[in-house]
């Protein structure tokens, strides 16, 4: 009888030695999902108008991800298509406007992330006497606009067309940074410039709103590169932008939903 007892009793501890083995192997293959960790460094082309928020969208995405580096390259839009599609090993690309993106030869399908209205930026205190767009037309005035082929510049376009002038500009800038640096120095009386970048440089520049610029508002689209060097980062880059928490970066900084 003890013989028997004394069995049974082996052979449930060698059951459940058994069993014990068998529920270890998932935990055993679990670790394998860390080489789905993020790694290497993310190259994001974007419009000058985005170097602040994306600056701060970078650092959020690398303490989200400790294992990569986010570089950036800020221009205009139309340079850095034409960078891109000379070859520049990019990963994701910004635009301020469709036209650019759409210059883009090799690309992901992009996706609208914002929204930008154009104000006239002047000085503090405003010592130009700026009251409005028509002043655009004045060649007593000192006035900065961006060129034609950069998004606020093809945006400027429309809205003195709405407002049936002419502008008299001075200087005609390559990305929208330029032209408010001409307005933060006092080199000019006023620049067309994003209501964004007004708030960015509020300590410098005071922001006049005008209707017309119901008539430009920009789309800011974002998509991956077919020919990115590293795209699962480039995709989660953009998946970061999309996110609620991207929103709420790019909402804080004046930027409208698309």
């Amino acid at each position: 009888m003890f013989r028997r007892t004394a069995f049974a009793a082996l052979a449930t501890v060698a059951a459940l030695a058994v069993a014990g083995c068998g529920d270890d192997t998932p935990a055993a293959s679990s670790p394998s999902n860390s080489s789905s960790a993020l790694s290497g460094t993310v190259n994001v082309f974007a419009a000058a108008s985005l170097t602040g928020t994306f600056t701060q969208l970078g650092k959020d995405f690398e303490a989200a991800h400790p294992g990569v580096k986010v570089t950036f390259n800020f221009a205009g839009s139309s340079a850095l298509a034409q960078q891109i599609n000379s070859g520049a090993p990019a990963d994701v690309f910004a635009s301020a406007a469709a036209k650019n993106m759409d210059d883009v030869k090799d690309k992901g399908t992009p996706t609208n992330f914002a929204k930008n209205t154009l104000e006239i930026a002047v000085p503090k205190g405003n010592p130009g006497k700026i009251t409005g767009i028509k002043d655009f037309a004045d060649k007593n005035k000192k006035i900065a606009i961006c060129a034609a082929q950069v998004p606020c510049g093809a945006a400027a376009a429309k809205v003195f067309a709405a407002a049936g002038i002419t502008a008299q500009p001075d200087s005609l800038e390559q990305d929208v940074k330029a032209a408010l640096t001409k307005v933060s120095l006092g080199e000019v009386d006023a620049a067309l410039v994003y209501k964004t970048d007004v708030l960015s440089a509020k300590d410098k520049v005071d922001g006049i709103e005008f209707p017309e610029s119901r008539k430009a508002v920009n789309e800011y689209p974002i998509a991956t590169l077919t020919k990115a060097p590293n795209p699962d980062g480039a995709k989660a880059f953009v998946d970061y932008v999309l996110s609620d928490k991207g929103k709420a970066v790019l909402t804080a900084a004046g930027f409208d939903a698309p």
